[in-house]
């Protein structure tokens, strides 16, 4: 199956204080970490969605293989993001994908297709780690009209609620359900990350 990347990278970052995809890992910003694992991976269709000041983050997505999406509606959230990138994948599935997940593996994201393409059921595929649901999170095609459907005080936690039953889990790493909202939280997943690249090849 064809699949596409969806990649939300469109908010204000204000906890942070600072754009969070432009602070450096390694000698490398948050975001060109993350489309680096898209470029090797399986997926077809990349699209990154900007909102807040987009034009410091449009340089580093045209050096990779994905195509810049604006939603001039960015501050409704991110489920008005995820379908303002979703209205333009023309694959059979789609990942959605924050933009602040350092960690993110090209094998990771086969292992979550594979799962999807051997079960003809399974509408949403997800990582859990220690017991607890993380990102990215694959939809199959047949969800794509309900989710562009939302309404302004829905979300898209609202359709993977409705799908429970066509939800399929895949174990995932620390890397699923890390958040990157604080100077305090990036310290932390700085000094893994980069205890992670010293210690050998990921």
């Amino acid at each position: 199956m064809r699949l596409a990347a969806v990649v939300l990278a469109a908010g204000k970052s204000s906890r942070m204080g600072k754009n969070k995809l432009l602070l450096e890992v390694a000698g490398r910003t948050v975001l060109d970490r993350l489309l680096d694992a898209l470029d090797g991976s399986t997926v077809d269709e990349v699209f990154v969605v900007l909102g807040h000041r987009p034009e410091e983050l449009a340089h580093i997505v045209d050096s990779h293989r994905a195509e810049t999406v604006m939603n001039p509606n960015y501050e409704d959230g991110m489920t008005s993001s995820f379908k303002t990138g979703l209205d333009r994948v023309n694959a059979d599935g789609a990942f959605l994908i924050l933009g602040d997940q350092l960690g993110l593996q090209t094998k990771f994201l086969a292992l979550m297709a594979d799962r999807m393409e051997n079960d003809a059921d399974a509408l949403i595929v997800s990582p859990v780690h220690d017991g607890k649901s993380g990102h990215p999170v694959l939809f199959r095609r047949a969800l794509f009209a309900e989710i562009l459907g939302l309404g302004p005080d829905k979300t898209v936690r609202d359709v993977v609620r409705r799908h429970e039953v066509a939800h399929v889990s895949v174990e995932g790493d620390i890397w699923c359900n890390l958040d990157m909202d604080t100077p305090k939280e990036f310290e932390r997943i700085r000094r893994l990350f980069e205890s992670h690249l010293s210690a050998g090849p990921r």
